[in-house]
């Protein structure tokens, strides 16, 4: 068949139902993976490559990383792999397409003076010989890039590259539904002074931290934590000056704990910290520890003053010191409240009382 023939005709059943499954994939689910599975698990009989990508762009980073990638090399683990993996824009293959925004087909890759030095070379150690790759678009912007690695680029016809870029349509529009449905869902559960997580999504991940407790005999803990004379701050600076000073606090706080910890906002100048896998004593070193540094850290805010915050801080853990979500939240809630009507700027634990910090 010429390179620029129509589609033969046994060829047009095949099609729809590639059609059909993409297009029931995309109405079907706002998961984006399971979407961009779909298409790519389509597309890989269609044009047979040893290995195929789908690559999603990082703008802040300036990065490409991967989002699915299967064929017949690669295993789950070498999958799990590459998706811990980091392509800078503009290197390689994939991260030529993202900078330029346009396709890319290197029939032989040992005879392109841009890629030459990638042959024989790719992120599963498999032989490059060559590589087809199509960017994701919606308005102009580039959200991702799908990667071939050695299929058979001399027998593609005009008909299947117009077939691929229309894939990668359907491709980019699942990306772009899947980012508003996050960024959706992201204000739901995010509170809009801080950036933290807010008080209806603790409740969702205590639960679920419940569950798991149950299941595998763990436990967790809960840090209430209370500004202390945060009204001092509102009544001498204003109200905007607060809402910053809550602000950096909260992203303050954020940046002290562990990646699997969560940092809320309670409401008002509260907050709380998840701590899944926490007992109480390592519950009580973060708490201590948190506590001293905010007592050393300054504020800067915006329109000039640097402000120091103090902190009363309450523990406790499930299910140690309560059998649902609230009960926890309320054992953590009165040893707050017991530095509070004591010292002030202290922790204290349920079960043990005020700490010494």
């Amino acid at each position: 068949m010429a390179k620029n023939d129509p589609a033969p005709p046994d060829s047009s059943l095949r099609d729809l139902q590639i059609f059909h499954s993409v297009a029931r994939a995309l109405t079907s689910s706002l998961d984006r993976d399971t979407i961009l599975r779909t298409i790519m698990q389509q597309m890989e009989p269609f044009f047979e490559a040893e290995t195929w990508s789908l690559l999603l762009v990082d703008e802040q980073r300036r990065e490409l990383f991967y989002a699915v990638a299967g064929g017949t090399m690669p295993t789950d683990a070498t999958e799990a792999t590459l998706r811990e993996m980091r392509i800078p824009i503009g290197q390689g293959f994939a991260g030529w397409v993202a900078e330029h925004g346009e396709s890319l087909i290197v029939p032989e890759v040992e005879l392109d003076g841009r890629f030459m030095h990638l042959a024989g070379r790719t992120d599963d150690n498999s032989r490059v010989r060559s590589a087809i790759c199509m960017p994701l678009r919606v308005r102009r912007e580039t959200l991702g890039v799908i990667q071939l690695i050695n299929c058979r680029v001399e027998t593609l016809s005009d008909y299947t590259i117009s077939f691929l870029h229309l894939l990668c349509d359907y491709a980019a529009i699942a990306i772009e539904n899947a980012r508003a449905v996050e960024r959706i869902q992201e204000l739901t559960i995010t509170d809009d002074c801080t950036g933290l997580y807010n008080l209806r999504y603790l409740y969702r991940q205590m639960e679920a931290e419940m569950e798991r407790t149950q299941r595998f005999g763990s436990m967790f803990s809960l840090i209430f934590i209370d500004l202390d004379h945060f009204k001092d701050v509102n009544d001498h600076y204003g109200h905007l000056i607060g809402s910053e000073l809550l602000a950096e606090v909260g992203q303050a706080l954020r940046s002290q704990v562990r990646g699997v910890d969560s940092v809320f906002r309670y409401g008002g100048d509260e907050f709380t910290v998840l701590l899944p896998g926490s007992d109480k004593l390592a519950a009580r070193e973060t708490a201590i520890r948190l506590n001293r540094f905010l007592r050393e850290k300054a504020f800067p805010m915006s329109d000039g003053p640097e402000l120091q915050i103090r902190a009363s801080m309450g523990v406790a853990t499930y299910p140690e010191d309560g059998a649902t979500a609230q009960e926890i939240i309320r054992a953590a809630d009165q040893m707050m409240y017991l530095v509070k009507g004591m010292t002030r700027d202290s922790v204290a634990i349920a079960g043990m009382g005020m700490l010494p910090v």
